[in-house]
């Protein structure tokens, strides 16, 4: 039956028996249904063959529940450089595509030839119409890099497939399931646009698991392939180009994939972006915000102070007027920081001293809010002008 149903007879039939757009249960139910058994036989086999195709590919995206670990990583290829892994991924969705092709084809000639159709309806199947995912670089990269942010947060680990790690309020996490590579310590992983020197921001986690999940040998080789695919700016070195991309595009694939429901909430003083940083649903707890801030905020002030303090000297060393105009221009651009990073930091505190607890039954709409302007993107996930 669901072959019969996915062949491209039915619609050309149901476009008879009913016109319009819509087609309801009745139409189907007049569909003249073959008795040949080994047309049925055969179609049954063929729609088992698509299912397991289907299934493949799907459980090959984070969202599934069988998702075992991100296909870059579990191909041979992995022993080598990301390039070579690359290709493995690449030959394997082509793989895919030419037979689910050439199936879905097969079964088109079946139903053709058991109603006579040959005049009438094509079996051949666009490459469009094939419901799989197709092979794209750059998405491929985005999603390996999703699976690295996992595997910081602990939801993932080298160590084991699957999911590790997703209940509430950080109870029972266990950093031994993580000696691959090693989880946050408290699932909060900032994301500057500027290098800090801050050890666990998701820049240096990232290229800490890139050299750990490929020889670390060809770790600037990996690096660079990665900043190629994300797209390098002109001058950039590739930490800088992954870097980039984690501050500004990261969250926005992520909701993406998630469906506007994060399961990586992002945490932002604002649109100079002075501080901003994820925090895994999962491991967030009543404590959360007043770690973020003592740990991370407080201190990023001080170095944001000092470096304003330091612009205040190179300016008076600067030995031409275009050199000290580009001096001042990055110290008005802390200053705004420095403005907005004092605004969050108080909201912080305020929230951080409610102890704001999660009950994950409410889901992600409805847990979201309560953290007001803190959280980016919040109209747009908990319900907004932008969703209606």
């Amino acid at each position: 039956m669901l072959a019969f149903l996915n062949s491209k007879v039915t619609p050309a039939m149901v476009s008879l028996l009913n016109p319009t757009m819509h087609i309801n249960p009745g139409d189907v139910a007049k569909l003249p249904f073959p008795q040949d058994e080994a047309l049925l036989a055969r179609a049954g086999e063929i729609a088992t063959e698509c299912c397991q195709i289907a299934r493949s590919d799907w459980d090959s995206s984070e969202t599934s529940w069988e998702f075992a670990g991100n296909p870059l990583l579990r191909s041979d290829g992995n022993r080598f450089t990301m390039g070579q892994a690359m290709v493995h991924v690449e030959e394997s969705h082509n793989a895919r595509l030419r037979q689910m092709e050439a199936l879905e084809s097969e079964n088109n000639s079946l139903f053709i030839k058991a109603y006579g159709l040959g005049l009438e309806v094509s079996r051949d199947v666009p490459p469009e119409e094939i419901t799989l995912r197709h092979f794209d670089r750059a998405e491929e990269i985005r999603r390996v890099t999703s699976y690295t942010i996992g595997s910081i947060m602990g939801r993932y680990s080298l160590d084991r497939p699957g999911l590790i790690y997703a209940y509430s309020g950080n109870e029972g996490f266990d950093l031994s399931q993580y000696k691959t590579f090693r989880a946050d310590d408290d699932g909060i992983i900032p994301l500057p646009e500027s290098d800090w020197g801050i050890r666990d921001d998701a820049t240096n986690r990232f290229v800490e698991f890139i050299g750990v999940a490929w020889p670390k040998v060809h770790l600037e080789e990996n690096l660079k392939f990665v900043a190629d695919s994300l797209g390098p700016n002109n001058g950039e070195q590739p930490r800088d180009t992954i870097r980039r991309y984690l501050a500004t595009g990261f969250f926005k694939h992520h909701l993406s994939m998630y469906k506007k429901r994060p399961i990586y909430w992002l945490f932002s003083s604002g649109k100079q972006r002075a501080f901003q940083c994820l925090v895994y649903l999962h491991r967030y707890h009543e404590g959360t915000l007043a770690r973020m801030r003592t740990e991370y905020v407080i201190p990023l002030q001080g170095q944001i102070a000092a470096r304003i303090e330091q612009f205040e000297g190179d300016k008076a060393k600067a030995t031409s007027s275009s050199h000290r105009n580009k001096i001042q221009k990055e110290q008005d651009r802390l200053k705004k920081q420095q403005t907005e990073l004092a605004t969050f930091e108080e909201k912080l505190k305020h929230a951080a001293d409610q102890k704001i607890s999660l009950d994950l039954d409410d889901g992600v709409k409805v847990n979201y809010a309560k953290f007001g302007d803190l959280l980016a993107e919040a109209k747009a996930i908990t319900g907004g002008k932008e969703e209606e």
